[in-house]
């Protein structure tokens, strides 16, 4: 049975979960309709950090462009352009037992791409979610419903994978951010171009 959060709650994963080591990610939205004259795409980035909060690098920025990082410890399944249908939109599969020992936390984000230029926001998405489930069993593990509490913002950081006493725990934590996706990545310490 999985176990649902609410923003702020911190839960074990591993630790409840004795020999998981293959888990899956899944994000999902919907998208309102509304007459803007573009169409939402939705994007799912993980950023995986040291100690100090920040990526080491720019593979440390796994995205649609860059599927793969930490060794190939973290594979993101691809870009979901319209956000149709049930079910997860976008994925990311992780080997916990083979994530570099310098990534403290593993940090998933949502951001609309060409939010600001589209004049477009989280207040027009609903139903957003994290979950994540064992990669062998598909055992749901962990759900967080984000609920509907954003309207400005261009990007979301939903929730993160972090290491405590040798076991991975998973943190709710639904913050919005105005200035997208390039607003996140300097925040995690990466050179916006």
């Amino acid at each position: 049975m999985a176990v649902s959060l609410s923003k702020g709650q911190k839960v074990d994963l591993t630790k409840t979960n004795p020999g998981l080591t293959n888990i899956v990610v899944g994000l999902g939205w919907d998208t309102n309709k509304y007459d803007g004259g573009n169409d939402f795409d939705l994007d799912s980035s993980i950023f995986l950090l040291g100690d100090n909060g920040k990526v080491a690098n720019e593979s440390d920025f796994v995205f649609y462009n860059n599927p793969t990082g930490g060794n190939g410890s973290v594979v993101h399944t691809g870009d979901n352009r319209t956000g149709d249908g049930d079910g997860d939109d976008e994925q990311v599969k992780i080997a916990l037992n083979q994530v570099p020992s310098n990534v403290q936390r593993i940090t998933f984000t949502i951001t609309i791409h060409d939010g600001e230029a589209r004049n477009q926001n989280f207040g027009q998405v609903s139903n957003a979610y994290v979950r994540v489930f064992n990669g062998d069993s598909n055992e749901e593990l962990i759900r967080y419903d984000l609920g509907e509490d954003f309207s400005i913002e261009t990007a979301l950081v939903v929730g993160e994978l972090y290491r405590h006493n040798g076991e991975w725990k998973f943190s709710a934590i639904g913050s919005g951010y105005q200035g997208g996706l390039a607003a996140l990545a300097t925040d995690f310490g990466l050179q916006v171009g």
